[in-house]
């Protein structure tokens, strides 16, 4: 009897062994390397829940044994660490502990409709970039690199499929998500731009892949789409009612008369644009070409793209912004339009 207990605790402990073992030698897959951030003060528990909502570990559980057992609880220091989804609990642990130098970084944030040549100047405020280098890679906005002889910029689009349909002549301007991300002094401007399309991967659900190809659009349509609404207003349920008004236009082969597009390609802002700026000659210029521009003419944050792919359908055809105010006035006439800039645009 005593021995048929002792041979059954032996085989549980054997089996304990082989899963502990398994778990902390296997890994969760997949591709591409996270920003994983450690802030002051957490401890073991709150990095083990961070690194499985992150799906870098399989099991919080194993995670924190694996760490009591090598006696490393109390060793995680903060800081940004760059981890893969291909490394198992032990290479994680490794990584997270004190003996691994941990280089000087920046924190860099992007403000939602900026564009490309914005994040350059805070990237090259920050010193982490060479801004031709940086542009050589990215693109310049507005250029066609058809029409000006010079290479085109990097092809990003084996690493980021969502970039399949962007044409190659023009560069990422749409693409460079807006957030906050730190950055190691000594990286350099293609990790850069790799993990800012990383982040965008993420964003862009696979259920909003699926509904923009099920609307008959590319993602290319929906981010220049989103480009424009986020400069034209900032409220989300506005976004909604403008990306109905701006989809119907499209639909009716009417031009979208954005005026963030002639503040794009006039690279100024006004309160009211003459005639003779509607009519610069730019493909950019929806004033007088009757169609999406041919590339983003900012970088859209989250909500934006939502508008774009989810707009609200509405009885509108125009719409301003009250410049006391701020606030989004629409009006279904030319008429009412009319109206409402004597009235709200001063």
């Amino acid at each position: 009897m005593i021995k048929n207990i002792f041979l059954a605790i032996i085989a549980i402990l054997i089996i304990v062994f082989i899963v502990y073992f398994t778990s902390i030698n296997s890994s969760v897959g997949g591709e591409g390397d996270q920003d994983f951030i450690i802030e002051k003060g957490q401890g073991v528990t709150v990095i083990a829940e961070n690194l499985k909502e992150q799906n870098l570990i399989n099991s919080v559980f194993f995670f924190k044994l694996y760490t009591r057992i090598s006696n490393q609880q109390a060793s995680f220091k903060e800081g940004t660490y760059i981890l893969s989804p291909k490394m198992n609990i032990k290479q994680i642990v490794s990584e997270l502990t004190p003996w691994v130098f941990l280089k000087p970084e920046e924190q860099v944030t992007f403000i939602e409709g900026w564009n490309t040549k914005d994040y350059v100047r805070v990237l090259e405020e920050k010193g982490l970039i060479d801004a031709e280098q940086f542009l050589a890679l990215v693109g310049e906005p507005l250029l066609d690199y058809r029409s000006v002889g010079r290479d085109y910029p990097k092809d990003y689009s084996k690493e980021f499929s969502f970039l399949k349909d962007k044409p190659g002549h023009y560069g990422l301007e749409g693409y460079l998500f807006p957030d906050t991300y730190r950055f190691f002094n000594d990286v350099d401007e293609d990790d850069i731009i790799k993990r800012i399309l990383s982040n965008f991967d993420k964003k862009l659900t696979e259920k909003m892949r699926a509904d923009i190809l099920s609307q008959g659009k590319t993602i290319h349509e929906i981010i220049v789409m989103a480009s424009i609404i986020e400069k034209e207003v900032q409220n989300q349920n506005d976004m909604k009612m403008v990306s109905g008004i701006f989809w119907n236009r499209i639909k009716n082969r009417q031009a979208l008369e954005s005026c963030a597009t002639l503040a794009y390609v006039l690279g100024v802002n006004k309160i009211q644009y003459s005639y003779e700026d509607t009519r610069v000659p730019s493909p950019f210029n929806t004033y007088i070409n009757r169609d999406l521009p041919p590339a983003p003419i900012s970088n859209p944050g989250i909500k934006a793209i939502e508008a774009a792919i989810y707009p609200e359908n509405n009885n509108y055809n125009y719409f301003l912004t009250n410049t006391e105010t701020g606030e989004t006035v629409f009006s279904e006439t030319y008429q009412e339009h009319l109206i409402n800039k004597n009235k709200y645009i001063k």
